[in-house]
Protein backbone atom coordinates (compact mmCIF):
# COMPACT_ATOMS: atom_id res chain seq x y z
CA UNK A 1 0.00 0.00 0.00
CA UNK A 2 2.31 2.43 -1.24
CA UNK A 3 -0.30 5.33 -1.21
CA UNK A 4 -1.48 4.29 1.89
CA UNK A 5 -1.19 6.86 4.89
CA UNK A 6 1.05 5.26 8.42
CA UNK A 7 -0.67 5.73 11.06
CA UNK A 8 1.84 4.84 14.53
CA UNK A 9 -0.45 3.57 16.57
CA UNK A 10 -1.59 1.62 19.93
CA UNK A 11 -4.57 -0.74 19.93
CA UNK A 12 -5.26 0.89 23.57
CA UNK A 13 -5.13 4.14 22.73
CA UNK A 14 -8.23 6.04 22.81
CA UNK A 15 -6.28 8.79 20.72
CA UNK A 16 -4.96 6.41 18.52
CA UNK A 17 -8.85 5.11 18.04
CA UNK A 18 -9.64 8.62 16.99
CA UNK A 19 -7.77 8.31 13.57
CA UNK A 20 -7.99 4.65 13.28
CA UNK A 21 -12.02 5.39 13.29
CA UNK A 22 -11.73 8.24 11.23
CA UNK A 23 -10.01 6.82 8.55
CA UNK A 24 -12.67 3.81 8.31
CA UNK A 25 -15.48 6.49 8.41
CA UNK A 26 -14.31 8.07 5.15
CA UNK A 27 -12.44 5.27 3.38
CA UNK A 28 -9.25 6.48 3.77
CA UNK A 29 -6.54 3.94 2.65
CA UNK A 30 -4.50 3.52 5.10
CA UNK A 31 -2.01 0.91 7.22
CA UNK A 32 -1.45 0.72 10.61
CA UNK A 33 2.10 0.43 12.77
CA UNK A 34 1.85 -0.46 16.43
CA UNK A 35 3.70 1.05 18.87
CA UNK A 36 5.21 -0.99 21.92
CA UNK A 37 4.52 1.61 24.35
CA UNK A 38 4.69 -0.85 27.79
CA UNK A 39 8.59 -1.59 25.66
CA UNK A 40 9.00 1.93 25.51
CA UNK A 41 8.99 2.40 21.54
CA UNK A 42 7.75 6.03 21.88
CA UNK A 43 10.40 7.21 24.02
CA UNK A 44 13.40 6.62 21.71
CA UNK A 45 14.37 6.50 18.18
CA UNK A 46 13.51 5.96 15.45
CA UNK A 47 9.52 7.41 17.26
CA UNK A 48 11.18 10.51 18.17
CA UNK A 49 12.01 11.30 15.21
CA UNK A 50 7.94 11.81 13.90
CA UNK A 51 7.45 12.77 17.28
CA UNK A 52 9.77 14.40 19.60
CA UNK A 53 6.93 14.34 22.36
CA UNK A 54 6.48 10.59 22.57
CA UNK A 55 3.27 10.25 21.99
CA UNK A 56 0.76 8.12 19.58
CA UNK A 57 -1.04 8.43 17.19
CA UNK A 58 1.21 9.98 14.38
CA UNK A 59 0.66 10.02 11.00
CA UNK A 60 3.01 9.66 7.53
CA UNK A 61 1.35 10.90 4.75
CA UNK A 62 3.76 10.95 1.87
CA UNK A 63 6.03 14.29 3.06
CA UNK A 64 3.77 15.04 5.83
CA UNK A 65 4.18 13.67 9.12
CA UNK A 66 1.59 14.72 11.85
CA UNK A 67 0.97 14.28 15.49
CA UNK A 68 -1.60 14.89 17.88
CA UNK A 69 -5.03 13.19 16.90
CA UNK A 70 -7.43 16.02 17.01
CA UNK A 71 -4.50 18.03 14.68
CA UNK A 72 -4.74 14.36 12.56
CA UNK A 73 -8.62 14.73 12.09
CA UNK A 74 -8.36 18.52 11.36
CA UNK A 75 -5.71 17.36 8.60
CA UNK A 76 -7.28 13.98 7.34
CA UNK A 77 -10.72 16.02 7.12
CA UNK A 78 -9.73 18.87 4.94
CA UNK A 79 -7.51 17.24 2.69
CA UNK A 80 -9.66 13.92 2.01
CA UNK A 81 -13.26 14.15 3.67
CA UNK A 82 -14.30 17.77 3.73
CA UNK A 83 -17.78 16.60 4.65
CA UNK A 84 -16.57 16.03 7.96
CA UNK A 85 -15.69 19.47 8.65
CA UNK A 86 -18.46 21.95 8.29
CA UNK A 87 -17.37 25.43 5.99
CA UNK A 88 -20.00 26.92 7.98
CA UNK A 89 -18.26 29.44 10.12
CA UNK A 90 -20.18 28.99 12.97
CA UNK A 91 -20.26 24.92 12.46
CA UNK A 92 -16.58 24.77 12.24
CA UNK A 93 -16.75 27.24 15.76
CA UNK A 94 -18.91 24.28 17.03
CA UNK A 95 -17.14 21.59 15.67
CA UNK A 96 -13.65 23.50 17.73
CA UNK A 97 -15.39 23.87 20.74
CA UNK A 98 -15.50 19.76 20.93
CA UNK A 99 -11.89 19.28 19.83
CA UNK A 100 -11.10 21.69 22.65
CA UNK A 101 -13.29 19.24 25.18
CA UNK A 102 -11.90 16.16 23.87
CA UNK A 103 -8.49 17.88 24.55
CA UNK A 104 -9.75 19.08 27.88
CA UNK A 105 -12.09 17.34 30.01
CA UNK A 106 -12.87 14.33 28.19
CA UNK A 107 -9.28 13.41 28.12
CA UNK A 108 -8.64 14.92 32.19
CA UNK A 109 -12.28 13.09 32.98
CA UNK A 110 -12.88 9.02 31.16
CA UNK A 111 -9.50 9.13 29.86
CA UNK A 112 -7.85 9.61 32.88
CA UNK A 113 -9.98 7.21 34.91
CA UNK A 114 -9.64 4.60 32.56
CA UNK A 115 -5.38 4.79 32.86
CA UNK A 116 -5.82 4.45 36.44
CA UNK A 117 -7.61 1.20 35.62
CA UNK A 118 -6.33 -0.29 33.19
CA UNK A 119 -3.05 0.88 33.22
CA UNK A 120 -2.12 1.83 37.04
CA UNK A 121 -1.41 5.33 35.93
CA UNK A 122 -0.65 7.43 39.13
CA UNK A 123 -3.50 10.18 38.89
CA UNK A 124 -6.12 11.09 41.25
CA UNK A 125 -9.39 8.74 40.78
CA UNK A 126 -11.83 10.73 41.95
CA UNK A 127 -10.96 14.03 40.73
CA UNK A 128 -10.74 12.16 37.28
CA UNK A 129 -14.32 10.83 37.50
CA UNK A 130 -15.37 14.00 39.06
CA UNK A 131 -14.64 15.46 35.32
CA UNK A 132 -15.69 13.09 33.75
CA UNK A 133 -19.39 13.56 35.52
CA UNK A 134 -19.20 17.40 34.84
CA UNK A 135 -18.39 16.33 30.97
CA UNK A 136 -20.91 13.98 30.85
CA UNK A 137 -23.49 16.22 32.38
CA UNK A 138 -23.38 18.58 29.81
CA UNK A 139 -22.62 16.85 26.87
CA UNK A 140 -25.62 13.94 27.42
CA UNK A 141 -27.59 18.01 28.17
CA UNK A 142 -26.42 18.85 24.42
CA UNK A 143 -27.29 16.19 22.77
CA UNK A 144 -31.44 16.54 23.98
CA UNK A 145 -32.65 16.32 21.09
CA UNK A 146 -30.03 16.35 18.96
CA UNK A 147 -28.58 13.38 16.23
CA UNK A 148 -25.10 14.68 16.06
CA UNK A 149 -22.61 17.16 18.13
CA UNK A 150 -22.84 19.46 15.38
CA UNK A 151 -25.34 19.85 12.38
CA UNK A 152 -27.39 17.04 11.02
CA UNK A 153 -24.75 15.01 9.78
CA UNK A 154 -21.72 13.43 11.95
CA UNK A 155 -18.64 15.18 12.00
CA UNK A 156 -15.08 14.95 13.31
CA UNK A 157 -16.29 15.96 16.49
CA UNK A 158 -18.35 13.12 17.04
CA UNK A 159 -15.21 10.80 16.18
CA UNK A 160 -13.16 13.15 19.03
CA UNK A 161 -15.41 12.43 21.72
CA UNK A 162 -16.46 9.15 20.78
CA UNK A 163 -13.24 6.45 21.74
CA UNK A 164 -12.82 7.75 25.58
CA UNK A 165 -16.87 8.58 26.33
CA UNK A 166 -17.58 4.71 24.82
CA UNK A 167 -14.83 2.84 26.80
CA UNK A 168 -15.70 5.15 29.87
CA UNK A 169 -16.78 2.46 32.09
CA UNK A 170 -13.57 0.94 32.24
CA UNK A 171 -12.31 3.49 34.29
CA UNK A 172 -15.31 3.02 36.46
CA UNK A 173 -17.80 5.27 35.00
CA UNK A 174 -20.99 4.00 34.56
CA UNK A 175 -22.86 5.86 31.00
CA UNK A 176 -26.70 4.55 32.68
CA UNK A 177 -27.59 7.81 33.75
CA UNK A 178 -26.59 9.89 30.28
CA UNK A 179 -29.55 8.07 27.88
CA UNK A 180 -28.56 10.63 25.41
CA UNK A 181 -25.23 9.65 25.25
CA UNK A 182 -25.76 6.32 25.26
CA UNK A 183 -27.85 6.91 22.13
CA UNK A 184 -25.43 8.93 20.36
CA UNK A 185 -23.01 6.08 20.78
CA UNK A 186 -25.36 3.87 19.18
CA UNK A 187 -25.47 5.94 16.47
CA UNK A 188 -21.79 6.42 15.77
CA UNK A 189 -21.66 2.39 15.86
CA UNK A 190 -24.23 2.14 13.24
CA UNK A 191 -22.27 4.52 10.75
CA UNK A 192 -21.03 2.34 7.63
CA UNK A 193 -17.13 1.56 8.23
CA UNK A 194 -16.83 2.28 12.21
CA UNK A 195 -14.74 0.12 13.71
CA UNK A 196 -14.45 -0.63 17.53
CA UNK A 197 -11.61 0.49 19.70
CA UNK A 198 -10.08 -2.73 21.57
CA UNK A 199 -11.49 -3.23 24.47
CA UNK A 200 -9.35 -3.59 28.12
CA UNK A 201 -9.76 -6.58 30.31
CA UNK A 202 -11.28 -3.59 32.98
CA UNK A 203 -14.64 -3.87 30.30
CA UNK A 204 -15.33 -7.39 32.03
CA UNK A 205 -15.99 -5.45 35.13
CA UNK A 206 -17.67 -2.69 33.36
Amino acid sequence: MSNAIRIHRHALSGHSHRVELFVSLAGIVHELVDVDLLAGEHTKEPFLSLNPFGQVPVIEDGRVTLADANAILTYLAKKYAPTWLPEDAEEAGEVQRFLSLAAGQISYGPAAARLINVFGADRHAETAKATAAWAFQRLDAHLDGRDWLVGNNPTIADVAIYSYTAHAPEGGISLEPYPNIRSWLSRVQNLKGFVPMQASKASLAA
